[in-house]
């Protein structure tokens, strides 16, 4: 699936991290999410190689990355440990600044790296979302609908644990095909599915969701004053919540004093695998300029 790149497993100072590296060019960090790993790239990195030197990551209690035991605040799953997982992941790869595009959670954990650690972000792309506190600030009956699983996965540990450990597929397929609208993911299933369904990684995921629900905010209302001086980029699914719910331009200018830019994409959720050629186009014209 990445041809041409190489696999790694970096130590930083709490355990591995793993990442396919290649290309070349200024580095551009890419960021899965949920419930997925590094490999939802695998259709966008390789052109996207021919421009930058892409680091594909998995976060910490994903895919192949480490998992560490969890605690009653949350604060392992934090989106500002994860973020810092991946300065330090950059520190050991030796890239000082670089671009980073995160879809989903990794779109949550890509916002705070540039929130925490300013000096080191170029420019950011977020991929169908908008800021976690804006989200939680405007839920309604129907935005909980949509997004039921913000609320099912952040229930009290073991309840969620145990649902999704009795059928892990059956919870995948689900998120799949109800958040892309039908769409084909092929053998990249496969490998979401050889991570996700262990069950000390469906707690860690559950884990991500509590943190959002909770230490997140209390960082994101902490510092929602103090503006980003980089241009940011939101790219949205035509026919998913995001776009109907919000207006993610003008949510994100909100966040930044240089220029937001961004549209909606032909897509579900998933945008880079059901319209990869769209995204390799964004964000290559995105970051080259």
């Amino acid at each position: 699936m990445f041809k041409g790149f190489r696999e790694e497993y970096v130590q930083v100072d709490k355990g591995k991290l793993f990442c396919r590296i290649g290309g070349e060019g200024t580095p551009l960090l890419l960021l899965h999410g949920y419930p997925q790993t590094h490999v939802m790239w695998y259709k966008t990195a390789p052109e996207l190689a021919k421009n930058f030197t892409i680091i594909a990551a998995d976060l910490r209690g994903y895919g192949s990355s480490m998992i560490l035991p969890s605690d009653p605040n949350h604060t392992t799953y934090s989106k500002r440990e994860m973020a810092n997982d991946m300065i330090l992941l950059m520190n050991k790869l030796g890239y000082d600044k670089f671009f980073v595009a995160g879809h989903d959670r990794g779109g949550r954990v890509a916002h705070r790296l540039a929130r925490d650690h300013r000096q080191r972000v170029i420019a950011m792309s977020v991929l169908d979302i908008c800021p976690t506190l804006d989200m939680y600030e405007a839920t309604d009956m129907e935005f909980a609908r949509s997004y039921f699983h913000w609320y099912f996965l952040i229930q009290p540990r073991g309840l969620p644990e145990k649902m999704i450990e009795s059928d892990p597929r059956a919870w995948m397929d689900s998120c799949l095909q109800k958040w892309s609208g039908g769409h084909e993911f092929g053998p990249a299933e496969e490998a979401y599915l050889a991570a996700f369904s262990q069950p000390e990684r469906i707690h860690a995921s559950c884990e991500d969701y509590r943190a959002a629900a909770s230490i997140d905010l209390e960082h994101d209302r902490a510092d929602r004053d103090q503006l980003l001086n980089i241009p940011i980029q939101v790219l949205w699914g035509k026919h998913g919540v995001i776009g109907q719910k919000f207006s993610p331009i003008k949510v994100w200018q909100t966040y930044t004093t240089e220029k937001v830019s961004g549209c909606a994409m032909p897509t579900g959720h998933f945008i880079p695998e059901e319209d990869p050629k769209g995204v390799i186009t964004k964000l290559n014209n995105f970051f080259i300029c």
